[in-house]
């Protein structure tokens, strides 16, 4: 079977719900493991989301589009949702009589997780349900405001819940997911120099760092430069707090006007070459606007995947 694996939001200005997680995390990481896992059972997959998008129609436009032109067998579209931290459970759309079938399958498999079963529901009015050309259906695997939600909720058991569902059938063995650099338990002193150094974080005299695996005055040097770049105790040697930091900042998260701070826009003011103080403001905003115009991408003033890509790679 050809699936199209349409990964939510991920795509700004098309970006997901807040909640105690945010949609896009949680869209991305199970996501990721669904393409994986249906690959290990030897289906063909193609990823319909787009790597950049001028709007939230045009982002959505694109993921139909990809659907459409490779000519996917069953479309599916994995989302969370967030309402008013009191709702919570598991609810799939479709649009034909085929595309129910399709959902009540994976229905079923997400609530033998613990989710209260919100059914199956029409999904007439959505965009990506709308304008496939083949069965389709849309997850919303739970309420990411839901505290109750997000204590049932692991990113390893919806993926193979959803998989199962679609399949009837998960791998034999775990498969390893794109690797999240916010989870990255690596300390070791090369992958302190590589990351410093894709950070564009130099030593005292200005030169990039020497990969040998060594702490020396360059490493510590440069260490204690990003030190004060986060706002954490500048001391040059690389504890919790500097690799949470870190890896914070190369998890590369959307960032967007008044809902971020600390470390990540610290680290984006130093590359920007203006005030550091943490604070997502209106210079701050405007110094973003400005680098995006200058790469020649949407001047949005949000920090995603593209903007991303020109700040660190």
């Amino acid at each position: 079977m050809r699936f199209g694996i349409d990964i939510g939001h991920n795509c700004p200005p098309d970006t997901g719900a807040r909640g105690i997680k945010v949609e896009d995390n949680l869209t991305l990481d199970v996501g990721n493991r669904v393409i994986a896992k249906l690959k290990a059972l030897g289906h063909e997959v193609i990823a319909c989301k787009p790597d950049g998008a001028g709007s939230v129609r045009d982002s959505l436009s694109k993921r139909c589009a990809r659907a459409n032109a490779s000519n996917v067998g069953i479309f599916v579209s994995i989302h969370f949702n967030a309402f008013n931290g009191q709702a919570n459970g598991t609810e799939v759309f479709a649009t034909s009589e085929r595309g129910r079938k399709i959902a009540k399958p994976v229905l079923d498999e997400i609530i033998k997780l613990g989710f209260f079963n919100r059914g199956v529901k029409s999904g007439s009015h959505l965009y990506v349900l709308r304008n496939t050309d083949m069965p389709a259906i849309l997850v919303e695997g739970c309420f990411i405001d839901s505290a109750k939600d997000m204590n049932l909720f692991n990113a390893e058991a919806m993926a193979n819940a959803i998989v199962k569902g679609l399949t009837g059938q998960v791998p034999s063995t775990p498969v390893n997911p794109v690797p999240d650099d916010e989870q990255n338990a690596d300390t070791t002193v090369l992958r302190l120099q590589k990351a410093l150094n894709r950070l564009k974080i130099t030593d005292k005299n200005g030169k990039t760092l020497v990969e040998d695996n060594s702490i020396g005055p360059s490493t510590q040097s440069a260490v204690q430069k990003f030190q004060i770049i986060a706002g954490i105790q500048s001391t040059g040697n690389a504890d919790q707090t500097t690799w949470n930091a870190i890896n914070l900042i190369l998890a590369k998260r959307i960032v967007r006007p008044n809902h971020a701070g600390g470390p990540v826009v610290r680290y984006l003011q130093h590359r920007l070459g203006i005030e550091v103080d943490g604070v997502y403001g209106p210079q701050t905003e405007a110094s973003i606007k400005q680098f995006q115009k200058q790469n020649g991408l949407v001047a949005d003033g949000i920090v995603g995947a593209i903007t991303w890509q020109k700040f660190i790679g």
